[in-house]
């Protein structure tokens, strides 16, 4: 595992948040395409929550505690019931830039951390490697998410005309 890459995926995760929701207002960053899609606030809300009651504190739970459960976390739930649509962007984005800063200066100071240590998930073992795998395939899916989000705001802002042309993906 080249864990100082997958380090380098974690710290470059909030550049591109930022960047991928530089320009918009308050309310684009509350726009939702649908009502079952997310708009851009409550994928940054939910990046902040997962970095500060998921992946760090479950990391280091499977790394040095393994006989201690994990807290229960529900994030689909979160995003109504802490109201993230209506929160202020540029706040969350610093709390999740805050909060990450703090998650890699957590993981650099790691000493030989034991990557292969399995954890005994409700859902069936899992390694701490696989944890930190999976908190950067996290940040890819929410950018991707916001990617979209994006695309979504200029199709908005360029009506009545189409993004055809374009091509799709």
């Amino acid at each position: 595992m080249e864990i100082y890459e997958l380090y380098r995926d974690l710290e470059r995760g909030p550049d591109f948040v930022q960047a991928f929701t530089q320009g918009f207002t308050q309310a684009e960053a509350r726009m939702r395409p649908s009502p079952q899609d997310w708009s851009p606030l409550e994928v940054i809300a939910h990046l902040y929550d997962e970095e500060r009651q998921d992946f760090r504190p479950r990391l280091e739970i499977a790394l040095f505690h393994p006989q201690e459960a994990w807290a229960p976390i529900d994030p689909e739930d979160w995003v109504e019931r802490r109201r993230y649509n209506e929160r202020d962007l540029g706040e969350v984005l610093q709390a999740f830039i805050a909060e990450r800063s703090e998650s890699l200066a957590w993981l650099r100071s790691l000493d030989a951390p034991d990557w292969e240590a399995v954890y005994p998930a409700p859902f069936g073992p899992i390694r701490a490697g696989d944890l930190l795998a999976a908190w950067v395939a996290h940040d890819q899916l929410h950018l991707r998410q916001l990617i979209e989000l994006r695309r979504y705001r200029l199709a908005q802002l360029s009506a009545p005309f189409n993004l055809r042309y374009a091509g799709d993906w």
